[in-house]
């Protein structure tokens, strides 16, 4: 990506430009994301892919176990509550068309049943996977 496409902002270009909690939260993020991966893989299913963005939106990772395709937002939070109320309208929205544009990039998995999962994070808890958070039609 070009600096043109991201903007002027150096701090969304450079993560090291960006204020200190702003960093910190960018780290927990990508440690969220590890642990999630490593849990699903755990439980059988294969990465397929993680940070999938798009210009409307991003997921988290896309997962596959058999033929199920699972578009997975991680939230890391103080607590599992906090992380799960944290997945508001506006981001399942973002992710529904994020996956959307998956999808058509990715015609073979066409035929594949799809859900929207939510992969809860918080300090000395395991992680907590909800199976379909949220669906499209809402």
């Amino acid at each position: 990506m070009t600096t043109m496409a991201l903007g002027n902002n150096p701090s969304r270009n450079d993560p090291e430009a960006a204020a200190p909690g702003r960093v910190a939260a960018f780290h927990t993020g990508l440690s969220a994301e590890r642990r999630a991966a490593a849990y699903l893989i755990a439980k059988g299913y294969r990465i397929l892919a993680r940070r999938f963005r798009t210009p409307h939106g991003e997921i988290d990772i896309v997962a596959r176990r058999r033929q199920l395709l699972a578009f997975v937002e991680v939230k890391a939070r103080r607590s599992l509550d906090d992380a799960a109320y944290a997945v508001t309208w506006k981001q399942q929205q973002r992710i529904i068309n994020a996956a959307q544009a998956w999808l058509m990039a990715h015609p073979e998995h066409e035929t594949f049943e799809f859900r929207f999962d939510a992969m809860l994070i918080a300090p000395r808890r395991l992680p907590r996977h909800l199976l379909g958070a949220f669906d499209a039609s809402t």
